[in-house]
């Protein structure tokens, strides 16, 4: 969340920043309990003064034998109106955080100003798109004709928007998230954690999630608790109330998870294959930083997560996300985009993204450097590194042949027995 100081201090900049992100607000409101606020602790602040003349002038008249009934009296009014304005200050401060918690970050100004992913602006390609001398199958069409995929099964168990992985399909998404765990930890210095995949309301709360995406979550019917959209929210939550010694930053996790989303309001798209299912896995990166440091530490983690489609040759793109399309707790966010020749465009396969303080400020996540007061803030990222099952579809569709088998990269090909094509 945003720090109340920095919104009443830079108000200005702040409506410019949700205005740039497309953010309706009820500034009017916000104002008005602000003002209301600083009423009320400006009335505490004399009645308190005047209670303690009064209590003074008490505790001297009954030291002089004076009768001070009528001033005793007088001390109970201004104490039942001290109690008054404390209620109505707590009240007043509830709603103020609440307006305060449903406000975005305010974007990085490296961010571009633009309306929605239109204007999402490109970093780079890397590696070219496979030509076929036939039209390419979509991913879906390749794993049933293998027998690798099974939707129409998936959804009699469970719904639409499930997978169901067979023989090589479930191997290989298996090999898949082995592949990008063993490649974070030991090239890229991340410690493996195997978080919860149950959370509380604190822990949703504390990265983003809640108040504001409930209806995008499954909550368990009569408990607080929610399955988790990703590991971002569990790995977040480890260092949740906690001040961590400035020697032990930067801080590196990666977790594989499945992730489970209601997908609500996205009715009607991609309602074929692998890119949006109520549930999938992932690979997440998570990272805890020094401020001074938290944007050279995104530069390396989009770096990490490139690295994966790298070495399993898959051409991709990079995108800096605009101010109208970034997420609600991010200030800065590169997406990484697969190309998926049957649809002939690049899609979203991961999202590595700079919090700065934000998350940490609502999960109160600070550190302390040796001899000095006070502690600080720490700064939060994390990424993709990979969605597995978007993974597995672009392996699909980028290593297809003619004759429907599916060529496996060579770095997965150890993760996979030495297997090197997929067959009927």
């Amino acid at each position: 969340m945003l720090e109340i100081k920095l919104v009443r201090e830079n108000l200005e900049r702040v409506k410019t920043a949700m205005q740039n992100r497309g953010t309706a607000f009820d500034w009017e409101g916000f104002q008005a309990h602000d003002t209301r606020r600083k009423t009320i602790l400006f009335e505490l602040e004399e009645l308190r003064r005047q209670r303690n003349r009064v209590s003074d002038e008490v505790a001297r008249m009954k030291r002089d034998g004076e009768n001070a009934d009528a001033i005793i009296d007088q001390m109970r009014d201004v104490s039942t109106t001290i109690k008054n304005l404390e209620k109505d200050l707590g009240e007043g401060e509830s709603a103020i955080d609440e307006m305060i918690m449903a406000l975005p970050n305010i974007p990085h100004a490296s961010v571009p100003v633009g309306k929605n992913e239109t204007e999402n602006p490109e970093v780079k390609r890397v590696g070219e798109p496979a030509s076929f001398s036939y039209a390419p199958l979509p991913h879906w069409t390749i794993g049933e004709n293998l027998g690798v995929l099974d939707f129409t099964r998936a959804a009699k168990i469970a719904g639409a928007r499930f997978p169901l992985y067979l023989g090589a399909g479930a191997r290989l998404e298996r090999a898949l998230i082995n592949f990008m765990l063993d490649l974070h930890t030991t090239e890229h210095g991340y410690k493996e954690v195997l978080p919860p995949f149950i959370v509380n309301r604190k822990s949703m709360t504390g990265t983003g999630q809640l108040p504001k995406f409930e209806a995008d979550l499954f909550k368990l019917d009569g408990l607080d608790y929610f399955l988790i959209p990703t590991a971002e929210v569990p790995v977040t939550n480890i260092y949740q109330e906690e001040i961590l010694d400035a020697s032990q930053l930067p801080v590196y996790f990666t977790a594989y998870t499945p992730c489970f989303r209601s997908e609500a309001g996205s009715y009607g798209k991609d309602t074929r294959g692998l890119i949006r299912q109520h549930q999938f896995n992932k690979v997440e990166l998570v990272k805890f930083t020094r401020p001074e440091t938290s944007y050279e530490e995104l530069e390396s983690l989009l770096e990490n997560a490139e690295t994966v489609l790298r070495r399993l040759e898959l051409p991709y793109r990079v995108i800096t996300l605009c101010t109208g399309d970034i997420g609600f707790s991010a200030a800065k966010t590169y997406d990484i985009e697969v190309w998926m020749p049957a649809q002939g465009v690049y899609r979203e396969i991961s999202s590595c993204s700079n919090f700065e303080d934000f998350q940490a400020r609502r999960a109160n996540i600070r550190f302390k450097e040796k001899g000095k007061k006070g502690t600080r803030l720490v700064h939060t990222l994390n990424g993709s590194g990979l969605a597995v099952g978007r993974t597995l579809a672009a392996l699909l569709e980028n290593c297809q042949q003619e004759d429907g088998t599916v060529v496996i990269p060579d770095a997965l090909r150890p993760y996979m027995g030495g297997t090197e094509m997929i067959t009927t």
